[in-house]
């Protein structure tokens, strides 16, 4: 039997040191998807344990299990979209490999696809994770909302089921710091949420740490919003107009002979408050601008978001192919 719509369903979860998991996630994935034609493509992001060696045992024992390979760690999302590169279904399921998406879902997420959603994406009703990681998914997810003109569900997950022509548009536009969530938003199309509770991860060690989500955050909002750009210049005007007036009213006062702040050196405790205050005010602006320029040079660049070491199960990705049948340059 094959899925909803009687087409094949791939399923890409990225993976990095998950050895402990994989056999969990291999037959709760195929229990769950029983009856359904499916194809799950596992992509191995730089692993250093036998991550890759227990995908190729699956792929010899289970054909419907395949291998992408990178040649080093390039990051989470650069893995999911190696995956979606890669990915022959007429809908994908996106899912993490370490089994806080729940696989039992899928079926349910495939069911509104068949029904016409476009994208079904899983929402965190509740999370199981420590309080760090709760309370800064929180704050990062309201602060996104509020800063871009994009609407950007809440608690809104990797793990989504996406219909063929939306993942043909997001593998298209190229983007070199992708950002799923953000993406997938911004494409439209008739977007489904489904309620879930993320467990706690069981096995393994959590692989985003604090940077990590750090610079997750930084890359969804210098995505997706330049209006921290904008509260950079109303901050700029405002300690400018501050400036103007605090001088103003230094001038006033030594032509009135009265003097505002007594001591050897009027004012010198804060005028160099005001320096420090001003100088970390520009270091943080040109931080700013950095990450905004940063991100246009890398896109300009044109270096792939991963590279493929080895395939298993799987011919050569579209885009590999394309460049296959180019013929050499001439020289």
């Amino acid at each position: 039997m094959t899925g909803e719509r009687g087409e094949l369903i791939s399923v890409v979860v990225p993976v990095c040191n998950e050895e402990a998991n994989l056999p969990e996630l291999r037959a709760r994935l195929s229990a769950a998807l029983a009856g359904h034609e499916f194809e799950c493509i596992v992509v191995d992001d730089g692993s250093t344990d036998a991550t890759a060696a227990i995908v190729r045992d699956f792929a010899r024992e289970d054909p419907r299990f395949k291998l992408v390979s990178l040649s080093r760690n390039f990051g989470h999302q650069a893995a999911i979209f190696a995956g979606l590169t890669f990915a022959r279904g007429a809908c994908v399921a996106v899912m993490d490999g370490d089994l806080q998406d729940p696989p039992e879902l899928i079926p349910e997420m495939l069911r509104a696809w068949s029904k016409g959603a476009e994208v079904v994406y899983g929402v965190r009703a509740a999370r199981k994770d420590g309080w760090f990681n709760r309370t800064a998914a929180a704050i990062f997810y309201r602060l996104l909302q509020r800063l871009t003109p994009i609407r950007m569900p809440l608690d809104a997950a990797d793990f989504a089921v996406l219909d063929r022509r939306v993942v043909d548009l997001l593998v298209a536009i190229g983007e070199r710091r992708p950002y799923l969530r953000g993406l997938r938003a911004w494409a439209g199309f008739r977007q489904v949420a489904v309620p879930y509770v993320r467990e706690r991860r069981r096995k393994g060690s959590a692989k985003y740490t604090v940077w990590k989500l750090a610079d997750l955050a930084v890359s969804g909002i210098v995505a997706f919003s330049v209006v921290p750009l904008r509260l950079v210049i109303l901050a700029g005007a405002a300690v400018s107009v501050l400036s103007a007036a605090g001088g103003v009213v230094l001038l006033l006062s030594r032509l009135a002979g009265v003097r505002l702040l007594g001591g050897e050196v009027p004012g010198l405790a804060i005028a160099l408050a005001a320096v420090a205050f001003l100088f970390g005010f520009q270091l943080v602006v040109l931080g700013l601008l950095g990450e905004y320029v940063g991100r246009v040079l890398e896109q300009v660049q044109h270096r792939p978001i991963f590279v493929v070491d080895e395939v298993v199960g799987l011919e050569a990705a579209p885009a590999a192919r394309e460049r296959s049948r180019r013929p050499p340059p001439a020289g």
